[in-house]
């Protein structure tokens, strides 16, 4: 047996996680989560999506059959699986999903007594990438430098998961009315959160969507948005385009459903935004 055998198994990679999370339905977290992901995968990143939502739209437009859900992201939550055995490999090379199924949408009920049930997701991320011993023995042997987590549209015990599980939250913020009285209420769950679950919790970003440059109001929008938030909102905004929302029909990301399309140029450059915005945080942590 030579000393290389016999050397302790070295940690694999920790990927960064962030979750994707707004309370209000419909502003494009699921669209921000399936097309970032795409991005980030299509300039290196290896990117595991978990499907947090009952409705299961980021499975779909990701082309995951329902039939082909024979585990999801309810039975990591309960405990009955590792997060590896959910995951299952989509048409894009380098990004992957754990998939979600409506049995989620009883799992606060299921939790409500145990102990550790903010912590669920966390401690399953944790194991993702484990150590070169469990690497070898896992049926998906990829280091994932990536995890989006995409949030159903409230703030219940699956929001927080997410939030304990994260690094960072991304918030798709839709050029509407009422985009900042929702997002107040966001930024106090992710403060209570920080206090009580994660305290190295953070804002990673705002990233404004659907915005209609023919309406005043979506212009309005993103200046009371910049105004309040400063540096957190993304400079990349994220056009209403029609490619964009026929994409998911097809199971696909807009990306790969049509990547000359404005809809999927944001998108690009929302990723090289968040990959220079996660080297300066590099950098500052130095």
């Amino acid at each position: 047996m030579d000393e290389a055998s016999l050397a302790p198994a070295a940690p694999r990679p920790v990927p960064r996680v962030l979750a994707l999370a707004n309370q209000k339905g419909g502003v494009g977290k699921t669209t921000t989560a399936i097309n970032l992901g795409t991005a980030l995968a299509a300039i290196g990143e290896t990117v595991l999506i978990i499907d947090l939502d009952p409705q299961g739209n980021a499975s779909t437009g990701l082309g995951i059959d329902r039939r082909s859900r024979r585990v999801s992201t309810y039975d990591v939550l309960t405990g009955e699986i590792e997060l590896r055995e959910a995951v299952l490999e989509t048409a894009v090379p380098r990004l992957h999903i754990a998939p979600s199924t409506m049995d989620l949408s009883g799992i606060e009920l299921e939790l409500a007594t145990q102990r550790d049930r903010a912590y669920r997701l966390r401690d399953a991320i944790r194991r993702l990438n484990g150590t070169a011993e469990q690497y070898e023995r896992s049926r998906n042997d990829i280091d994932y430098t990536y995890v989006l987590i995409d949030c159903p549209p409230s703030l219940n015990l699956i929001t927080v998961n997410a939030m304990a599980a994260s690094n960072a939250i991304l918030v798709p913020l839709q050029c509407e009315f009422f985009a900042l009285e929702g997002l107040s209420q966001l930024l106090k769950t992710v403060e209570q959160v920080r206090t009580t679950l994660n305290p190295q919790l953070t804002i990673h970003g705002i990233v404004l969507t659907m915005f209609d440059a023919r309406n005043n109001l979506s212009t309005q929008v993103v200046d009371d948005v910049r105004q309040f938030m400063g540096a957190k909102v993304y400079e990349t905004i994220i056009p209403r385009n029609v490619r964009v929302s026929e994409a998911p029909s097809y199971g696909k990301p807009v990306l790969l459903y049509d990547l000359k399309c404005v809809g999927s140029q944001a998108y690009l450059r929302l990723a090289s935004e968040i990959i220079q915005r996660e080297r300066s945080l590099r950098l500052a942590a130095a």
